[in-house]
């Protein structure tokens, strides 16, 4: 009956010895090697949309924070074509290091399901990039090349890291001789610059 009751503590410490390991490792940040960058503007590959507009903004706005909870790196800058002034287009990327808490529940029920919120989105799944992503546009212009405006975004997530690359142009601000690029184009840079993005900034 003794040797009974002390194989029962026994495997009962056990178990709980397991079962705290196994949670202990579960519940650890899934960063994938991933670093946030000081200056996104300058880690970012934006490289795809330079052929568009290859003027460079003097002055992007970027963030970046370090906390024992969130690591994240922001940037944001006009799209200039050769000889404009001012912006025509804008892109903005940023990359998030969730240190404490899983993102990917609340990543899935915001990206998956845009479309449920917010009127005139279409989102779609994108397959070969981090663990799930989904590209979220919508389009205005209705075919007029004088108003209206165009938006895409990329969501990814890799592990407990995600990341967003934005682009938006209003046709009011563009040169009127010249349309925007099609959400088609738009989307294949996105695909291919998230991609590279985010292959430099994994260790």
């Amino acid at each position: 009956m003794l040797w009974a009751a002390v194989g029962a503590v026994v495997a009962s410490a056990a178990w709980a010895g397991g079962v705290f390991l196994i949670g202990g490792k579960g519940d650890s940040a899934d960063l994938r090697g991933y670093s946030a960058p000081a200056n996104m503007c300058s880690s970012a590959d934006y490289s795809s949309f330079k052929t568009e507009y290859p003027e460079g903004d003097s002055s992007p706005t970027k963030t970046s924070l370090k906390n024992t909870a969130l690591d994240e790196s922001y940037c944001s800058l006009g799209l200039k074509k050769t000889g404009s002034s001012y912006a025509d287009a804008y892109l903005s990327m940023q990359l998030d290091l969730h240190k404490k808490t899983d993102p990917g529940p609340e990543f899935t029920a915001t990206w998956k399901n845009y479309g449920d919120s917010h009127t005139g989105y279409e989102v779609s799944p994108v397959g070969g990039i981090g663990d799930e992503a989904y590209l979220v546009s919508q389009d205005t212009s209705s075919g007029s090349s004088s108003s209206g405006s165009r938006y895409a975004t990329l969501a990814v997530r890799d592990g407990w890291v995600t990341y967003t690359m934005s682009y938006s142009v209003y046709f009011t601000s563009y040169d009127q001789d010249k349309n925007p690029p099609a959400l088609s184009e738009v989307d294949a840079w996105l695909k291919k610059d998230a991609k590279a993005t985010l292959g430099q900034l994994k260790g």
